[in-house]
């Protein structure tokens, strides 16, 4: 009688050596950049930047001569050149929450944490590609809405110089700013895991509660009202310092932390739900 019996060479196990964050790191980034809407928003929060500065550089030039002396006075070229940082934050939200919130309404989120287990890592590699890109696109557009805005404001000789007090740390904070809204966007994105409630979320945090603290009496707004995400954060792009604000990157400080709680918390919560 033949012996048949076949004999079955152990299955190769896969290589574990192998480091899994580059390769989280390039799927990522091919993510982001293969969606066309993230040219868009990126694109329309530049924009906003430069585009605002410009604008309202070029009005206050038009009015100049019209302008009393005291407005003169207290104008604040850098600060003036940087408003567009109230727009653009809007564009650089939006695309924060999309950046998850989009693969969860998809059901790619499935895929992914399918392909990469490790949950808190694709949350890490995927704030961390999102919010350098954001740094990268803020800083040049804080940079070219400073020096646009100085030009204009030049043929009237009250611009400011990138060496001047306080002017270099602003726009470098401006930039900053728009990065560290970005990824508190994207954790509650991870959090919150739909667009509509998650943006809405984001904008209140920034946009309404600083109303509502304004509401309280006067010396509970005024201690309560420099610790909130939106005024701590934005104390970092200021070139004047008011009674009632944080020190620049004592307020940045405060507001990345804002930011690195939500991502924490959104990290625990990505793994204890179900994709």
């Amino acid at each position: 009688m033949t012996d048949t019996t076949l004999t079955l060479a152990p299955l190769a196990r896969p290589d574990t050596s192998r480091p899994i964050v580059p390769d989280v790191v390039r799927s990522e980034w091919t993510k982001l950049r293969s969606v066309r809407s993230t040219y868009w928003t990126l694109l329309v929060a530049a924009v906003s930047m430069v585009g605002l500065s410009a604008l309202l550089c070029s009005i206050y030039i038009g009015r100049y001569s019209t302008l009393s002396a005291v407005d003169k006075a207290t104008f604040n070229p850098t600060s003036f050149s940087l408003n567009g940082v109230m727009l653009a934050q809007l564009a650089i939200g939006v695309l924060g929450v999309l950046v998850i919130t989009a693969e969860y309404s998809t059901g790619m989120i499935r895929t992914t944490f399918g392909a990469v287990p490790q949950r808190k890592t694709v949350l890490a590699v995927k704030a961390g590609v999102f919010g350098l890109s954001a740094a990268v696109v803020g800083l040049v557009s804080s940079f070219a809405a400073f020096f646009v805005g100085q030009a204009i404001l030049s043929s009237q000789h009250i611009e400011a110089h990138i060496g001047d007090p306080n002017v270099l740390r602003s726009v470098i904070g401006a930039g900053l700013y728009l990065a560290v809204i970005g990824l508190l966007a994207l954790g509650m994105g991870a959090l919150i895991r739909h667009s509509a409630g998650a943006i809405a979320a984001v904008f209140g945090l920034i946009f309404v509660l600083p109303g509502v603290v304004l509401a309280l009496p006067a010396s509970w707004g005024n201690a309560i009202g420099k610790y909130l995400p939106s005024n701590a954060g934005q104390a970092v792009f200021r070139t004047v310092r008011g009674g009632s604000t944080l020190s620049p990157w004592a307020g940045f400080g405060v507001f990345c932390a804002y930011a690195a709680v939500v991502l924490v918390a959104a990290g625990v919560m990505v793994v204890r739900r179900d994709a």
